[in-house]
C-alpha cells in the first residue's frame, strides 16, 4: 500500500498527515508554529520514519505557483513575519527525497470536498474560508484555478455595510472582504473576538452583509453550482440563515436557478470536520504519481 503525505500549512499551527490511496488520514500531527526554521525541522522529523511515496503541501501564501518561474514552490511576500521568500516546495523534496505538490491552502480545502466532502459529484465550486483571514478556492470545469498567480478572492474590495463605519482591518486595502470581515476585523471592531459576540445581533447583521456581497460577485462572476463555507467565522449558526437571505436579496431575482432555488443546499458548510486541507493535501500527493 502507497502511503501519502499532506500538510496543511497554517498561521499558526501546522497540520501533518500520512494517509493511503483513498486519502483516508492514518495518523496526524499538530505543530505550533513557533520560528520557520524550527517549525520546519519539526516537520520534517515528522515524516522522516513514514516512508511516504509524495507529499502534498496546502499552504498560506501568496505562493509562487508558476513552473517557469525562478522562486516556483515559494512562500512570497506573506505578512507572516519570518515566512517570507521561504522555498517551501523544495525544502520538503530536498530533504525527503519525494516530490511535492503545492497548492494554496484553501485549494486543498476545496480539493477535499470536491473528492470527498460537500462538493462531490460537482465540476464548479468554489470554498471560502472565514477565519483569522479570509481566501477562497475555485474548481471551474473540473480543475483548480491558478492563472497568473492564483485566486485571491478574500481581498475583493466591497462597499461598507448599513451603519458599519469601521475602517478595515486589511494593510494592503482597507475594505475589502478580509479587511472587514475576518475574524480579526470583527474583534478590532468591536474589542471583543466573535465568540465572545454571539448574542449581539447587530455584529452578525453586518458581518453577514458582508459574506453576502462577496458571495453575490463569486455567484456572478464564476457560476458556481456550490459554494462552501468553512473557518472559524463560519461556526457562528445564526450566520447562516441571514447570509443566504441576504444573498437572495441582492440578486433579486436577476438570476433563477434550480440551485438558488434550493438556497439551504446550495450555501453549506465544510463537511469533512476540519480535515479538509489535510485530505485534499493527501489528493494534491496522489497527482505526483503518475
Amino acid at each position: 500500500m502507497r502511503l501519502y503525505g499532506s500538510i496543511e500549512a497554517g498561521g499558526t499551527w501546522m497540520k501533518c498527515a500520512i494517509g493511503d490511496e483513498n486519502a483516508s488520514i492514518i495518523d496526524s500531527v499538530v505543530i505550533p508554529v513557533t520560528k520557520k526554521d524550527e517549525t520546519i525541522e519539526k516537520m520534517l522529523e515528522y515524516f522522516e520514519d513514514k516512508d511516504i511515496t509524495a507529499l502534498g503541501i496546502a499552504c498560506f501564501g501568496p505562493l509562487d505557483l508558476n513552473p517557469d518561474s525562478e522562486t516556483y514552490g515559494y512562500i512570497t511576500k506573506t505578512p507572516k513575519i519570518g515566512w517570507e521568500n521561504v522555498n517551501i516546495k523544495g525544502i520538503f523534496e530536498d530533504k525527503l527525497k519525494v516530490p511535492v505538490v503545492l497548492d494554496t491552502d484553501v485549494n486543498g480545502a476545496l480539493l477535499g470536498e470536491v473528492m470527498h466532502g460537500a462538493g462531490k459529484g460537482y465540476k464548479d465550486v468554489v470554498y471560502i474560508t472565514i477565519g483569522t483571514g479570509i481566501g477562497a478556492g475555485i474548481y471551474s470545469g473540473g480543475n483548480l484555478v491558478h492563472g497568473m498567480l492564483h485566486p485571491e478572492a478574500g481581498h475583493i474590495i466591497l462597499k461598507s455595510a448599513r451603519g458599519d463605519h469601521y475602517k478595515g482591518k486589511c494593510p494592503f486595502h482597507k475594505y475589502c472582504f478580509e479587511g472587514l470581515a475576518s475574524g480579526p476585523a470583527i474583534e478590532d471592531r468591536w474589542g471583543q473576538k466573535g465568540e465572545t459576540l454571539s448574542d449581539k445581533e447587530e455584529v452578525w447583521e453586518i458581518e453577514s452583509e458582508y459574506i453576502a456581497q462577496a458571495l453575490v460577485n463569486y455567484i456572478m462572476i464564476l457560476s458556481p453550482k456550490k459554494i462552501i463555507l468553512g473557518g472559524g467565522v463560519m461556526n457562528q449558526e445564526v450566520l447562516w440563515p441571514l447570509i443566504r437571505e441576504k444573498t437572495l436579496e441582492m440578486i433579486n431575482g436577476y438570476i433563477d436557478t434550480k440551485e438558488l432555488r434550493d438556497i439551504d443546499n446550495y450555501i453549506v458548510p465544510a463537511s469533512l470536520g476540519g480535515n479538509q486541507g489535510l485530505v485534499g493535501g493527501l489528493e494534491l500527493a496522489k497527482t505526483a504519481i503518475v
